[in-house]
């Protein structure tokens, strides 16, 4: 007898479903169990790869508001929650933006990251104020993530977008989701059965972290966050990036490990605007300048500055 109950829908969804029933992963030895799960991982970008038209569509209207001071705003429960604040807070040390560029707002908030508050998702209305709390408006992208495409936390906040006027999309790894129906932009990737069924953390949080990968990084690259390869707004704050940041000038203009440092140090560790001044001959102050009048966008000073003909 056909039912129409919350818990008959959950059984339907793709991410439940079953791979082999009659597979028992308890039997099977370590190398047996590694080799069944990297098989299955393989797929995976695959799937990313099907939904490519869509992807690109919704970075290309993301970026497009970025250019124009939005900021781009996850939000999700659980695994999709926790990915969103993790490819959220690594943007500042990697781009050089300020933290309210790219936002994660995870149900049951910061507390969810590291302990389960698994029923924080079940609420529309605690998905919308979460969301009120950072005042979303027209130039903001919302991207609501979940791999079941049906939780509420994030069809609240999706919701709330659309009537902010935000552009809004849903990310998912089911088909038909109904989130994809509440955003602009529905991207369904098609993972298919978990090795442990309905263990979303796995195959649909790999193709979750491949698809936030996207929209981050392609969106910082669009303000002119990257030069070339090289992420030219990357923030010295250890040793590690300090070293990052010598071998991006040194990269960058063809200057030896000195120059760089001597440059760095003038530019106060400012990797884009220790490039300028080297492949330009400005000044810091002309250079900083420069970079404000082209937006930030490293090439453009390059390419019209005097001394730029050999990058």
């Amino acid at each position: 007898m056909a039912t129409n109950s919350p818990d008959a829908e959950l059984d339907e969804l793709m991410t439940e479903a079953v791979a082999d029933n009659e597979m028992m992963l308890d039997e099977l030895s370590v190398a047996e169990l590694v080799t069944l799960m990297n098989n299955r991982d393989a797929r995976i970008p695959g799937a990313v790869r099907d939904a490519l038209p869509t992807i690109i569509e919704a970075i290309d209207a993301t970026s497009e508001r970025m250019r124009a001071g939005g900021r781009l705003i996850y939000v999700g429960a659980g695994t999709s929650g926790r990915l969103g604040v993790l490819d959220a807070s690594e943007i500042p040390p990697t781009f050089g933006t300020d933290g309210d560029v790219v936002l994660g707002i995870i149900a049951g908030g910061p507390t969810a990251l590291v302990s389960s508050i698994e029923s924080a998702e079940d609420s529309e209305e605690t998905g919308r104020s979460d969301l009120e709390q950072v005042d979303p408006g027209p130039l903001d992208t919302i991207v609501g993530i979940a791999s079941s495409g049906r939780t509420p936390y994030v069809l609240g906040a999706l919701r709330l977008g659309n009537q902010r006027g935000s552009l809004t999309v849903g990310l998912s790894c089911n088909l038909d989701a109904p989130i994809s129906e509440v955003a602009q932009h529905g991207i369904e990737i098609a993972v298919g059965p978990e090795v442990v069924t309905g263990s979303t953390r796995l195959g649909a949080g790999t193709a979750t972290k491949l698809v936030l990968n996207m929209f981050s990084t392609i969106s910082m690259i669009k303000l002119g966050k990257t030069y070339k390869t090289l992420m030219v707004d990357v923030k010295a704050t250890n040793a590690k990036l300090v070293r990052r940041a010598v071998r991006i000038v040194t990269l960058a203009t063809g200057v030896d490990d000195a120059a760089a440092r001597t440059a760095l140090d003038a530019a106060d560790w400012n990797a884009k605007l220790a490039i300028a001044t080297v492949v330009t001959g400005m000044s810091v102050d002309d250079a900083r300048t420069a970079l404000s009048a082209a937006a930030g966008v490293l090439r453009t000073v390059v390419e019209t500055a005097p001394r730029a003909g050999q990058l």
